[in-house]
């Protein structure tokens, strides 16, 4: 599984730690940074979560481009 730099750019954006992200979201902040690492595949309501306390799309979050 690949970093997830595009949930990380977006978090920044917002100015957001993992913890704030975290508690946005009903998770904790090891969640947060395990997805980002790629060492954790978040369940589909936790995805819809994220996207909607981000202002971004599935697709534009968590989605692999098509090579």
């Amino acid at each position: 599984m690949a970093k997830n730099l595009k949930l990380k750019a977006a978090r920044a954006q917002k100015d957001m730690t993992q913890a704030q992200l975290a508690q946005a979201v009903g998770a904790t902040r090891q969640t947060i940074n395990a997805i980002e690492k790629g060492e954790y595949n978040p369940t589909i309501r936790l995805c819809r979560a994220i996207c909607r306390v981000l202002d971004k799309t599935l697709d534009e979050l968590f989605w692999e481009e098509e090579e």
